[in-house]
């Protein structure tokens, strides 16, 4: 392709042994534009990207070397679930200069994180967690035959509490190249509240609490939450906490994930000492402090409330509150789904069943949200509570959708609308 040609005729003029264009060239940058496009390609943004990638990334490409590069404006909003929190989006092509970096980091990082940190890393994620949890639960009782207990912790406003000087003198420790930490401090040292438009209920805004937003906290701490890189420099940030409590407090039975972190011992007040332990060194070393109302110390039997499951000794349930909210989300959907049906005529409905298809796109929305909740319910005993959602929260939906199989596991769009919609078969 003549771009191609072009491109590589570009890089042989720029390239001459200049030391950013090992780090920032298109190779790169197009590799972290694949990995950042898997996971936003439907939005936007995205698209308006995609369609001229390749002058995009060129773009980028000569500002990075040029050391021109400035971060974008930000969206902010504010999202109800699971708690109120403030989000900074930062735009796709920032997204990609993100992808960028987080690939030459995380190579560096990840051989010096513990196994049992389990947000932001390959292999890893709530899953994992919940399944060495259980592992840990019944080598610490065998069997449950023992008694043990749980200290289960979280950070108070993490995000907002990080110091940014801390973290990148922490990542300087081990990255050298001037490059990359001339790249690693725009990104940290950004203040998204001095270049951002704000997005949706404006009102929300006003009912978080000031130490757990951006516009309140001093500027000299504080990560936009919803970045890749704040994620990964989580983890970075929070190493040090694990390195203390595994190799300090010699904690065998020991998880976290971002900022909610968990010991096991069969010792009570052993925990209580621990906890004292890494109140003192989070205050001294990470400028933190634990969150006073959500911190539990009680017996494993009792159930433990870990990301969105209760494990009991058992068995494992979902959290009530994340079925109220999936159950909320199809009341939502079929109020949606009610203009494609019919009106009645004196109560009674008429013949049609409904007017019309609503469009494709909105079904396969509606299913993968359905979907993602039922994938999470995989992991712990709901068969009846999957049946009973599936007969009496569904409604109108099952028009559209239908389970994949007996086991309720997966849902699926049903082929009489592919056929209806001309994508039977795709």
């Amino acid at each position: 392709m003549n771009s191609e040609i072009n491109i590589s005729a570009w890089h042989r003029e720029r390239e001459g042994g200049d030391a950013a264009a090992k780090i920032f060239n298109f190779q790169n940058l197009y590799k972290a534009y694949i990995s950042c496009r898997r996971h936003k390609r439907n939005t936007y943004h995205a698209a308006e990207f995609e369609v001229n990638y390749e002058s995009e990334l060129l773009k980028l490409e000569e500002e990075l070397q040029d050391h021109n590069y400035k971060l974008g404006r930000s969206i902010c909003f504010v999202v109800k679930e699971p708690s109120l929190r403030e989000i900074f989006a930062a735009t796709f092509r920032d997204r990609v200069v993100h992808h960028l970096l987080y690939n030459f980091l995380e190579p560096v990082f990840e051989p010096i994180f513990i196994d049992h940190s389990y947000a932001c890393r390959k292999d890893k994620g709530i899953h994992e967690s919940l399944k060495y949890l259980r592992l840990y639960l019944r080598k610490i009782t065998k069997n449950y035959h023992r008694k043990a207990y749980f200290l289960h912790l979280d950070i108070k406003a993490f995000f907002m509490s990080l110091h940014k000087q801390t973290l990148f003198d922490l990542i300087s420790k081990k990255i050298k190249n001037p490059e990359l930490l001339w790249l690693t401090r725009i990104i940290i040292f950004n203040d998204p509240i001095k270049k951002f438009v704000s997005k949706g209920n404006r009102l929300l805004f006003k009912k978080i609490p000031p130490y757990k937003s951006l516009f309140h906290v001093p500027e000299t701490q504080g990560l936009p939450i919803g970045n890749l890189t704040s994620q990964f420099f989580a983890n970075v940030y929070l190493n040090k906490l694990d390195q203390f409590v595994k190799h300090k407090l010699k904690a065998k039975y020991y998880l976290r994930y971002v900022d909610d972190f968990m010991l096991i011992s069969d010792s009570q007040k052993q925990l209580e000492e621990w906890r004292s332990a890494i109140i003192l060194f989070l205050k001294e070393h990470l400028q933190l402090e634990l969150n006073p109302k959500k911190q539990i110390l009680e017996a494993t039997d009792a159930g433990i409330d870990w990301l969105g499951y209760i494990v009991k000794p058992n068995h494992i349930l979902i959290r009530r509150r994340i079925v109220k909210t999936l159950k909320k989300k199809l009341f939502q959907m079929n109020q949606m789904l009610e203009k494609y049906f019919c009106a009645t005529a004196n109560g009674q409905l008429l013949l049609s069943p409904f007017v019309k298809d609503p469009p494709l796109e909105t079904i396969e929305k509606m299913l993968a949200t359905t979907n993602a909740y039922f994938g999470h319910f995989q992991h712990a005993d709901t068969f009846r509570l999957r049946t009973h959602l599936w007969q009496n929260r569904f409604g109108k939906l099952k028009d559209w959708i239908e389970p994949k199989d007996d086991t309720l596991e997966c849902l699926q769009i049903k082929t009489d609308f592919l056929e209806r919609v001309g994508r039977a078969g795709g």
